[in-house]
């Protein structure tokens, strides 16, 4: 836990490190995006603070944002993620953090999730950080909401690539919307 990988930047957990998975596929949120989307979740009018709530990371590779949520006080912490290898890596760094009590983790495809556990469901704060142009958010945020994974008025944090375009789901709005270098970041409220 010590050493190079990610690292937690706020919360009871701040300066912990976790090795991240190695791929082509995961592009982690940048240390400094991160701690500004927590910045604006924690102090801009309108959001939802992590401290208390039932979080989702969605396309979670690394689960950078997840377990920053985690470190920041989350209840609950569901992350989503297709791949196997990915997922055995988010349960071994609950562990290692000591919070695998609070964090499930589901294998599905995001676009064809299961129903939630009670205590998984439904998230007030949800992270949508899938692969740059992959065209997957929009699908995974109607079928989440659906499915019953998402509060309605929960905030749903999205990022996607700078150029990409991207139009939220009928009922989603958006709240606000930053660039930070190669991200877009967008908030929105779920319907």
């Amino acid at each position: 836990m010590s050493g190079g990988g990610l690292r937690i930047v706020g919360g009871i957990h701040r300066g912990r490190r976790f090795a991240a998975p190695q791929g082509p596929a995961l592009r982690p949120t940048a240390e400094r995006t991160r701690e500004a989307i927590f910045d604006i979740l924690e102090h801009a009018p309108g959001m939802i603070e992590p401290s208390g709530a039932v979080v989702l990371d969605v396309f979670a590779g690394t689960g950078a944002l997840g377990f920053e949520a985690l470190s920041r006080g989350a209840r609950h912490l569901s992350f989503i993620e297709h791949d196997r290898a990915a997922a055995r890596h988010l349960r071994e760094t609950a562990r290692a953090l000591g919070e695998a009590d609070k964090v499930a983790v589901v294998v599905c495809d995001a676009e064809h999730p299961p129903r939630p556990s009670t205590e998984a469901a439904p998230a007030t704060l949800a992270f949508f950080d899938a692969p740059y142009a992959s065209t997957l958010t929009a699908p995974a945020l109607t079928a989440l909401m659906v499915r019953g994974w998402i509060a309605s008025g929960a905030c749903c944090v999205v990022e996607v690539g700078v150029d990409e375009a991207f139009a939220a789901p009928t009922g989603f709005r958006l709240v606000d919307g930053r660039n930070y270098g190669a991200a877009r970041v967008l908030f929105l409220a779920a319907p």
